[in-house]
């Protein structure tokens, strides 16, 4: 079992999301909207691959849906685009945004083999974990 996976907490929609729906990269945790009070979020830490023992994307992100459609349908150029790297194989939950982005940097300060390792515990088959989590 994927730590975090819960279909339950994660928003699903069927329609594609604009530019100005996006958050790309570490939201602030304290906005909720125009207007609007803060509310409890969730967070996720993140690992794409381009394939079984491929190059690997380490990211952070308060919609991992959203964001895993964003790596898929390459919206911004850049790392993952340039190398194809589109499969959701290991991601975590986490209920406070400090906490998810000090994981973050502490897996990409980690060796290639801890990560590989990581996601061989809980998906050994390199499944692209997309359709269970949108």
């Amino acid at each position: 079992m994927i730590r975090g996976l819960d279909s339950s907490v994660v928003a699903t929609s069927n329609v594609a999301p604009t530019l100005n729906d996006m958050i790309l990269c570490h939201p602030d945790p304290e906005y909720s909207g125009e207007g609007s009070r803060k509310i409890m979020k969730e967070y996720y830490i993140y690992i794409l691959a381009s394939k079984k023992n491929g190059t690997l994307y380490i990211g952070v992100t308060s919609n991992l849906a959203r964001r895993v459609w964003q790596h898929k349908n390459e919206v911004a150029s850049g790392f993952t685009s340039e190398y194809k790297i589109h499969n959701l194989v290991y991601f975590e939950q986490y209920k406070d945004i400090n906490d998810a982005i000090r994981r973050e940097k502490y897996l990409k300060g980690k060796s290639r083999k801890y990560k590989l390792e990581l996601i061989e515990k809980d998906n050994s088959n390199w499944l692209d974990l997309y359709d269970s989590i949108k």
